[in-house]
Order: structure tokens, then C-alpha cells, then sequence
């Protein structure tokens, strides 16, 4: 076993691992350091939230942190509410805590069993990974450890194209739109706002001002100007494995072919959610399945249709959706974003409508951009994966999700693999496509700690 490991980012991917780590029962102590980055840890950005609006969009029976414990996450809410019922989808807030509570209860297991485990409130620098180990330099001071993972999550989001120094520079166009729900406050000003991206990051953005700005009117901007499906009431099961889906989808790895086995698979069911659910256990190995080229042509032609029927809203966020349309104060527009620049009063946008190519024009008082994760390692200002990328260390994944490596996460540089550098997460979507919501990262942790204890 590796008697020393970093783990470098403080979410919940991070803390997934080290609650694992510390869960097993070790013939000898085992020293690890946490570099949190400064983030309350565990919560990081997808749990840092502190408004119920926020939802998960998972039901609670299947959040638990631990793979081999199913009933975690619903055991912690039952204890402050028994009236929880293992199909609800509770704050993300209330995930939070579960998360920070689970990683006290590691610490004191680690302390009674006298590991040597660091929580460390620090940004790394630089990591230099070589093949019998990785140092890890923070400031002035640097440590060697046997083995590392890059826990990091998505990286910041990027400004999109068009927009230009100024729209940013005046604070109006919004590019991290968690840390700016943080710090927002009541107002009752007639405020434009308008949304580019309509996934479920636009969804929790529209739900909380909303709320707080009574009087304002949101349009929304997307390619399809679509918002993400929504779960049922009830939860449901696929009425079968679908075995006969799976086998034939990876006998032809190609996605027109796919497209035309879902809609087949779909008008045989009950309910199309079935059918995209069943296919999740499955979905690293048809990605692997997959080449690059039909990659690229399901990014650039079914990737949007993909995320909003496998990422939904919970059944309530849904009717709080439909209210804010009704109300007149949600609109959806279908279009691509060209510029944004400043005027005397607000912003500027000019905007390609998907429907004739035409060009449109909007004005706004503040525009915030929520297009989801971002993964591209070549292009981000992100230190360490810039220090990783620049200096050859780490190869980015040629589609720009994430960086290259194995199925187990072992981290690429070309056609090397290093021996002792890994990642879990988002920064595996490459290899994985699956690498997000919690249900992959706790499985990931598992076989991860597996092999970061037998090695």
C-alpha cells in the first residue's frame, strides 16, 4: 500500500476518497494530506449553497458518500426529520452537511487509529509527478508523497467568445454565477437580467432571484431554448436490463445508429426515463466503445439532447419553472450568444437565432452565464492545471474534457501512463463521460482507495 497520498481539492469527490481511505481497517498508519484550497471542505461549489430553493436532482436514497452503505445520506436526513422519504430530492444544502459530517466522523476514526491526516487549507502550486512518487510543492515548501489525486472538480468558468473586456470589466456580465448568488441581496428594482444556457445551473439561478428580485424579468438564451426534463412524481425502474439495447448498442459504436436504438427502446416503454436510466451502469464502456470522431459528433449534435434528459429537475423545481414562464417573468429564446459589449444604461447583446441565422439584438442590466461545467484543461487559467499542461506533465483529452487517462484514473502524459498520479471526478469525463454526480464519484472512490491500499 502507498503509506503517503495528497489529495488535492477540498469537494466532495475529494472527501468521498478520504472518507474511504479511512474507512478500512489498515495494517499500518497511513499519512495523508488534504489540501482543500481554502474551500470549506467537503462542500466545495456543489454543496457551498445555503438556500433550500437548491435541490438536488437525485432522490435521496441514492446519495449516500459510500458505496457499500446506500442508506447513508437518508439515515443523516432521518435523524433531523423521519418524515423523509427515501424518493424525495432534498437542499443540497442539507447534502452539505451530511458531506462535512461524514469527514469529522473520518478524522476522529483516523485520529483513534493513529493515522497521520492533514487538512490543509492551501492552494498547491505545482505538482511534479515522476514515476517511483510526486512532490508536491505549495509556496516555498514542497513534500514528497507516493502517490497523488487530482480531486479538483470542473475548472472556472471562461468568458464566452464576443464578449468583450469592457462587458466584463463592468461587472454586469456574470461568468461564476455561484459565488455571485452567494453575495446577492433583495431588490426591488425592474431589473433585466438575461441567462445564457438553460441547464440546471440556469434552473437554481432562476429560482433564487427570482425570489429576491420580485420585479425583475429573465429571458433565458440557449441553442434550443429548452429547459432540462423533469423526473416523474414516483420514482421508477426499467422493466427490464436491457440487455438487448446494450449489446446491440456496442456492436455498432456509432450515434446515428444509437439514436435510432433509443427511440426504438423508448417507443416500447412505459416512460422514456426507463430507458436513459438503464443505460447508466453502462455508459463508461459504450463511451470506451465509442471513437473519437463519433465522440466529437455527439458533442457537437447530441450532447445538449443527452444532458437534458439525463440530468432532470425534481418534479417541484419543474412547476416552479412552469410558474415563472406563466407569470411572464421567465422567457426562452432560442439562439447562439455573438457579442456583448456596454452601453450607457446596461449591456448589449447581439444574438444568431438557431431558427433562420438572422441577427438579433437585446439589451440587459446584467447578463449571467450558465452553460454548465467546464473541462478544458488547454484553455483555463486554473494554476495548477495550467502549471500540469504547460510543463508536459499532464496531455489535455483532444474534446477538451478533462485530461487523458486510464479507466482506473491513473493520469496520462502522451502514451505514458504514471504510476502513482490519479484523478477522480470531473477531470475524467474524457475516458469516462459519466464522471459527475455522485452515484459515479462514490464508485470511483471505492475502487480507487482499493487500489491506492493493495498497491
Amino acid at each position: 500500500m502507498y503509506r503517503r497520498v495528497a489529495i488535492i481539492g477540498g469537494g466532495a469527490a475529494a472527501a468521498a476518497l478520504l472518507s474511504e481511505l479511512l474507512e478500512r481497517q489498515l495494517p499500518q498508519p497511513l499519512h495523508l494530506d488534504w489540501y482543500t484550497g481554502g474551500d470549506t471542505p467537503a462542500r466545495g461549489v456543489a454543496y457551498g449553497t445555503r438556500s433550500d430553493r437548491h435541490l438536488l436532482n437525485v432522490r435521496a436514497a441514492s446519495m449516500s458518500m459510500f458505496a457499500g452503505k446506500p442508506r447513508g445520506f437518508l439515515d443523516f436526513a432521518q435523524r433531523g426529520d423521519h418524515t423523509i422519504a427515501g424518493t424525495d430530492f432534498l437542499p443540497r444544502r442539507l447534502y452539505g452537511d451530511y458531506l462535512e459530517s461524514e469527514v469529522e466522523r473520518a478524522l476522529e476514526r483516523a485520529r483513534e487509529a493513529g493515522h497521520d491526516v492533514r487538512v490543509r487549507p492551501l492552494l498547491v502550486d505545482a505538482l511534479v509527478p515522476e514515476n517511483d512518487g510526486v512532490t508536491v510543492i505549495h509556496g516555498e515548501e514542497s513534500s514528497r508523497v507516493d502517490a497523488a489525486v487530482l480531486a479538483i472538480g470542473s475548472l472556472p468558468p471562461q468568458p464566452l467568445g464576443g464578449v468583450s473586456d469592457a462587458a466584463l470589466e463592468s461587472g454586469r456580465y456574470v461568468t461564476e454565477p455561484w459565488s455571485f448568488l452567494a453575495a446577492a441581496k433583495p431588490d426591488e428594482r425592474p431589473l433585466k437580467v438575461v441567462l445564457i444556457g438553460l441547464g440546471l445551473t440556469a434552473v437554481d439561478v432562476l429560482l433564487e432571484l427570482s425570489m429576491l428580485w420580485p420585479n425583475a424579468r429573465f429571458e433565458a438564451l440557449s441553442r434550443h431554448g429548452l429547459l432540462p426534463e423533469a423526473h416523474l412524481e414516483a420514482a421508477s425502474a426499467p422493466a427490464d436490463d436491457s440487455s438487448d439495447l446494450i449489446e446491440a448498442m456496442r456492436e455498432a459504436p456509432e450515434i446515428r445508429r444509437w439514436i435510432r436504438l433509443l427511440r426504438e427502446a423508448i417507443a416500447q416503454s412505459n416512460d422514456w426515463r426507463t430507458v436513459v436510466d438503464s443505460l447508466r451502469p453502462h455508459t463508461p464502456s459504450l463511451w470506451a466503445a465509442l471513437p473519437q470522431e463519433e465522440r466529437s459528433r455527439f458533442l457537437r449534435h447530441a450532447r445538449w439532447a443527452w444532458e437534458r434528459v439525463r440530468h432532470r429537475m425534481p418534479p417541484q423545481v419543474m412547476t416552479a419553472m412552469q410558474a415563472l414562464e406563466a407569470g411572464g417573468k421567465l422567457h426562452r429564446r432560442r439562439g447562439r450568444l455573438q457579442a456583448v459589449d456596454v452601453t450607457d444604461h446596461g449591456l448589449h447583446l447581439q444574438v444568431r437565432s438557431t431558427d433562420d441565422g438572422s441577427i438579433e439584438t437585446m439589451d440587459a442590466d446584467l447578463v449571467i452565464q450558465t452553460v454548465g461545467l467546464n473541462t478544458d484543461v488547454r484553455r483555463t487559467r486554473h494554476p495548477l492545471v495550467r502549471q500540469l499542461t504547460t510543463n508536459g506533465h499532464l496531455a489535455p483529452d483532444p474534446l477538451g474534457l478533462g485530461f487523458t487517462a486510464t479507466t482506473e484514473g491513473r493520469l496520462q502524459r502522451g502514451d505514458a501512463t504514471w504510476p502513482h498520479f490519479y484523478a477522480i471526478g470531473t477531470l475524467l469525463r474524457g475516458v469516462l463521460w459519466e464522471s459527475t454526480a455522485m452515484p459515479e464519484i462514490r464508485q470511483q472512490a471505492r475502487q480507487l482507495a482499493d487500489r491506492l491500499l493493495e498497491e
